[in-house]
């Protein structure tokens, strides 16, 4: 399944919230799990791993006009750890969330390259341009200039020529011709010379639409004899490299990649609960249950089954929850 059909899918959604939907009594249960000693931390879970977005939004606007408190301040206050970072994230409106995800990943000390390359090589344009918007509206400045100012080089080229969201075509058209050349040129710029034109990969990689593309790796791999995944790992190293064979992967299957992240969120010792917490949060109404076929054909286990051996207590429940049953 190509990314840029991946978001239209209803069969995808994990977390489809409540059909007889009431925010008083849901604001009520949260005020009751949260107020005097102790909290009842699955009280909260039950209530909001089982909304929809758009309801956890109306379930805030109860909580604060019938209580005269902001429910996710609250939940901060009251929750600590993993599980407060998973609960608070379940609480911002998708493209705030993304927005803050990629503000995270640039303030402070270093740079998460890694979150800004996911989210940018990921979204479609209409995305982007929400998140855009969001994160000029929550910060006061602009996403492009922010991700200028805090990388550089041809990392920095790929990222801004990522977030124009130029590869959305979706009318499925590709001239044979074109990804012919294109195929050549990329040969040229890589394999064929000493040295690489990175900004030939980059154009190609972030301005050409996915049906296009897939061409395009199809006659790369008859001329050169060798994936384009490949001729990548040999001419680029580090972020650039890391940003290139995302664009290529998020391509070729959108819900392959985002099982991988996963994967990779909880694979070894250690789990990167960044990772895990932004991906499950973020697909769970848009392609999570996709994404869970795809992982247990990747490797053989069920998302569930990791997630039960990775994580614990209420941030483990809450998780599940969110994953839904195995499919």
């Amino acid at each position: 399944m190509a990314w840029w059909k991946a978001w239209v899918e209803q069969e995808g959604v994990t977390v489809k919230g409540s059909s007889h939907f009431n925010p008083d009594p849901d604001a009520e249960t949260l005020y009751k799990a949260m107020k005097g000693i102790g909290t009842n931390e699955q009280a909260i879970i039950d209530v909001l791993t089982k909304r929809s977005n758009v309801q956890r939004q109306q379930i805030a606007k109860s909580f604060k006009a019938q209580f005269g408190k902001d429910l996710t301040e609250t939940l901060k206050s009251e929750l600590s750890g993993k599980f407060e970072r998973l609960i608070v994230a379940l609480m911002y409106p998708p493209y705030k969330y993304e927005a803050k995800e990629l503000h995270d990943a640039m303030k402070g000390l270093g740079t998460k390259e890694g979150v800004i390359i996911e989210i940018l090589a990921s979204r479609t344009k209409n995305q982007l341009r929400e998140i855009m918007k969001a994160y000029e509206e929550d910060y006061g400045s602009n996403l492009e200039e922010d991700i200028q100012a805090d990388t550089s080089g041809y990392l920095e080229r790929i990222l801004v020529c990522l977030l124009q969201g130029s590869r959305d075509d979706v009318s499925g058209f590709v001239d044979p011709g074109l990804a012919l050349q294109d195929a050549q040129d990329l040969y040229a710029a890589g394999e064929k010379i000493h040295g690489t034109d990175e900004m030939k990969f980059i154009t190609i990689l972030c301005t050409r639409s996915a049906t296009h593309l897939m061409r395009v790796f199809e006659e790369y791999e008859k001329i050169a004899n060798k994936s384009i995944e490949d001729s990548i790992k040999s001419e680029t190293h580090g972020s650039l490299e890391e940003a290139m064979l995302t664009v290529v992967k998020c391509t070729r299957n959108l819900h392959s990649y985002f099982a991988e992240r996963l994967h990779y969120a909880m694979k070894g010792a250690g789990t990167r609960d960044g990772t895990l917490i932004r991906n499950i949060v973020s697909r769970s109404e848009i392609d999570l249950n996709l994404i869970k076929g795809q992982f247990q054909k990747m490797y053989g286990k069920t998302l569930s089954s990791m997630i039960m051996g990775d994580t614990s207590g209420d941030y483990k429940n809450a998780l599940l929850n969110l994953v839904g049953s195995d499919p």
